[in-house]
């Protein structure tokens, strides 16, 4: 009889900070995941230094990225799900996020127009991955942040990024406040968060 093969699930963080509570829900996820038999792949982007500016040439459609982005797009492409972990700056990921989405999150990798478009139309999603978690932080209590800047973050990997690109289950929450939260209440959270994601992938099943 043939074994079974777990779900592939990709984790990316971006936070510059060695020690943010962002690296301990990353690392609690990673365990979690492995933990339960699954086949992880991890990326920390500022340990790795992921180069976040996209060059022009890697703009074109048809273009081939670099080995590096060659092997991120590959991970992207492969996932049957993904979690995205970074802090909420300026109600948008951080810059090295963003480049890793303009630099992977690309054409005939994540989405395609239909032929004859011109990339004038609705575009054509093309992720396998069947769900999407998306872990923020912020130092800003929740009710103002919603009051006074809204939430321009869900909509960005809600709409923009991952329901574009064929991932129709997304689960976003963010935890804060960072700054002034306890060791207690850190603990919780990543309870919290691990116990969404081992939800999401008992899905797949």
């Amino acid at each position: 009889m043939t074994k079974a093969v777990k779900p592939n699930i990709l984790v990316v963080c971006a936070n510059p900070k060695a020690g943010s509570f962002c690296k301990s829900l990353a690392r609690a996820v990673v365990l979690e995941l492995k933990n339960s038999g699954h086949r992880v792949t991890y990326h920390d982007l500022d340990a790795e230094k992921f180069p976040p500016v996209i060059p022009a040439r890697e703009i074109r459609r048809g273009a081939v990225p670099a080995g590096l982005i060659r092997r991120h797009c590959a991970d992207l492409v492969r996932a049957d799900g993904i979690v995205i972990i970074h802090p909420n700056w300026w109600g948008q990921p951080p810059a090295v996020m963003k480049g890793w989405i303009d630099r992977v999150f690309r054409t005939d990798v994540a989405y395609r127009f239909d032929e004859g478009d011109d990339g004038e139309g609705v575009p054509v999603g093309l992720l396998k991955a069947r769900f999407a978690v998306v872990f923020n932080t912020s130092d800003t209590e929740k009710t103002r942040e919603l009051k006074e800047f809204g939430d321009p973050l869900d909509t960005i990997w809600k709409n923009c990024v991952f329901a574009l690109c064929g991932v129709r289950k997304v689960i976003r929450r963010t935890f804060g406040v960072i700054v002034t939260s306890s060791i207690k209440q850190r603990k919780a959270w990543i309870a919290e968060a691990v116990k969404i994601v081992r939800r999401c992938v008992k899905g797949l099943k």
